[in-house]
């Protein structure tokens, strides 16, 4: 990353009480190219303690590259997929690819998947096509699906429904209202919530953060965007997480140790995270 660039980006947050997960981030996209750039953007996550991070794909380069990343750093694992804005010629060249990585051990997802309508770059029935897929696959390599819902709400929830969702199904970025959010739980989904629900104005959104059972949560950045108020506009990196965990648990009003360990209780559970980052937690400095 540029020295420009890094200083447009937010500024280091307060350190957290407890370590937490970032659940959704995208380091090749935040500048990292190599194993040296993804450390260093690590580094910066863990000083304010966010101390793991799932980095995702959204094409097949970035799916080859965030496979390969999850194996440079202890604290870095990854989610695979073809984003559905990009799936208007998925081919079964491109499905071998994404099967292969899916099944490596430090791939923890299949993601980000899902339907968008609101850009204009694939088809909706390509889009489902492709969705359908990603879906058969989470279920075939036993690995929780990481959804990417625009506008989609309805046929999202379909569509699993149709298909059968797999045993874990994560709403990266969720962006429905509270009942949405309600109907997404009773099915045993997790919402993961990043950014975005920080914005003063997305009322619906906060409304629905408060429904969602503290069982059923995740935090993420979703890196280099989404970042949080009142930092709304800046590059985002991982260690962004940690405005949105505190502002999330202001809404909520909880302790923000309490839901810090919850947050990181989940992600553990439900992407089978390895590596006991508690011991080293205290060694940090800020």
């Amino acid at each position: 990353m540029s020295e420009a660039n890094h200083k447009a980006l937010l500024p280091l947050p307060a350190r957290l009480p407890v370590p937490i997960v970032d659940a959704h981030t995208h380091l090749d996209a935040c500048g990292a190219k190599d194993a040296a750039d993804v450390t260093a953007m690590v580094d910066r996550a863990a000083s304010v303690g966010v101390m793991r991070v799932v980095t995702v794909a959204d094409d097949l380069a970035a799916a080859r590259w965030a496979a390969a990343a999850a194996t440079w750093d202890e604290r870095v694992f990854a989610a695979v997929a073809v984003h559905p804005t990009r799936t208007a010629a998925f081919s079964a060249a491109d499905r071998a690819v994404i099967e292969e990585l899916a099944a490596r051990p430090r791939v923890v997802a299949v993601g980000e998947t899902g339907l968008d309508y609101y850009w204009d770059y694939s088809p909706p029935q390509a889009q489902q096509e492709a969705f359908r897929w990603h879906i058969d696959l989470a279920k075939r390599v036993g690995k929780p699906l990481m959804i990417h819902d625009r506008d989609a709400h309805e046929d999202i929830y379909r569509i699993l429904d149709e298909e059968g969702a797999p045993e874990k199904v994560v709403f990266h970025c969720f962006s429905g209202d509270a009942d949405f959010a309600r109907r997404c739980v009773e099915r045993g989904y997790v919402l993961s919530f990043a950014g975005t629900v920080t914005f003063r104005n997305a009322k619906a959104l906060r409304e629905a953060a408060r429904a969602v059972p503290v069982y059923q949560l995740l935090v993420e950045t979703d890196a280099p965007f989404l970042t949080p108020h009142p930092f709304r506009g800046r590059p985002n990196e991982p260690y962004g997480a940690a405005y949105t965990i505190v502002d999330l648990a202001q809404l909520r009003g909880v302790d923000v140790a309490e839901l810090s360990a919850a947050v990181t209780t989940n992600a553990e559970r439900i992407f089978e995270l390895s590596g006991d980052t508690e011991s080293d937690f205290g060694g940090h400095e800020s």
